[in-house]
């Protein structure tokens, strides 16, 4: 993501690296080894990132306090997307080798379970409170209930859209909404405030997630860090693909595709013809700006003003991203 949108928190970002480092050791060297590879490997922290303006929106603003919580945060992404890479088989993620395909699948689950636990260390030991707990417990059963019904669905090409919607938002906006509600809540916002900026996040996330989609069809494998194509190869029916599958007239060739174990090279690519040549991409893009247009109308009155010019930078970002 663009620095330019995080200039606020740019000093609470370059600490989040450090702390991050130090919240991957371990005493098993391997742990700290895959720790270390996934902290290097960088990321948008597009999480931690919403979560500290969140927090920033408090004039008590209190950088000491709220960052256990924020490396928890990002702790539990980094281990969500472990996971995913040993159930997708992927072998680059960003460009890099995942810690599957450096570690086997073994090593990576354990890791990943690891990181998981030390999040929630992280935020028993600093004293957050039950509401913290409690939300960042559902959204991992969230994130879990989420990769259960993606794995369900997979070649079997459903055109359930509501099912979609509620997949990625178990698998992504739920996770930036809890971002932008904990942050206002641990430094004490009043509850309309944090609703509001939880609304912003979920908008937010189900925009990226709808982004994201889009890209794996109209992105470059150079520029995305992982195959073109590779929500289709792997079984995973998108919107844009949900959409083409309703209104292709080559639809029963699309569908012969899209629900075959096996598809080739040659099947893939005459897939994304296929998807293309619909207007599922331009009908995803509306949905998009949809969920942006409400992010940026929920955004509270009474938040900093360079707080929002951020969040509204970060909204219009979504918009036009391109990895």
């Amino acid at each position: 993501m663009s620095k330019k949108i995080f200039d606020i928190i740019k000093s609470d970002l370059a600490d989040l690296e450090t702390a991050l480092q130090e919240a991957v050791k371990s005493p098993v060297d391997t742990i700290t080894d895959i720790g270390n590879h996934l902290v290097k490997a960088g990321g948008k922290r597009l999480r931690p990132a919403m979560f500290f303006l969140a927090a920033r929106c408090s004039a008590n603003f209190n950088l000491e306090r709220v960052m256990p919580l924020a490396v928890a945060l990002e702790l539990i992404h980094m281990a969500s997307l472990v996971h995913d890479d040993v159930l997708d088989s992927a072998a680059t993620r960003r460009g890099e080798e995942t810690a599957n395909a450096k570690w086997g699948n073994q090593l990576a689950i354990l890791a990943g379970d690891y990181l998981f636990a030390k999040a929630f260390v992280l935020v028993t030991e600093n004293g957050y409170g039950e509401r913290v707990n409690n939300q960042l417990s559902r959204l991992l059963a969230d994130l879990s209930a989420g990769e259960l019904i993606q794995n369900k669905e997979i070649y079997r090409a459903s055109c359930d859209i509501e099912e979609y919607y509620e997949r990625i938002a178990m698998k992504t906006a739920n996770f930036l909404a809890i971002s932008c509600q904990l942050g206002g809540h641990v430094m004490g916002l009043p509850e309309k405030e944090v609703q509001a900026l939880y609304d912003y996040g979920y908008c937010v996330g189900m925009a990226f997630q709808l982004t994201d989609d889009l890209l794996d069809l109209t992105g470059d494998s150079k520029t995305i860090g992982k195959p073109a194509g590779n929500d289709i190869l792997q079984g995973i029916i998108t919107l844009p693909a949900i959409r083409a599958l309703e209104t292709s007239p080559d639809r029963e060739e699309l569908l012969s595709i899209v629900t075959n174990r096996h598809m080739t090279k040659a099947d893939l690519d005459r897939a994304l013809e296929l998807v293309r040549a619909t207007d599922g991409i331009e009908f995803t893009r509306k949905k998009v700006e949809e969920y942006l247009d409400r992010a940026r109308g929920v955004l509270p009155e009474t938040i900093p003003e360079d707080v929002r010019t951020a969040y509204v930078m970060a909204a219009d970002f979504v918009a036009g991203r391109k990895f």
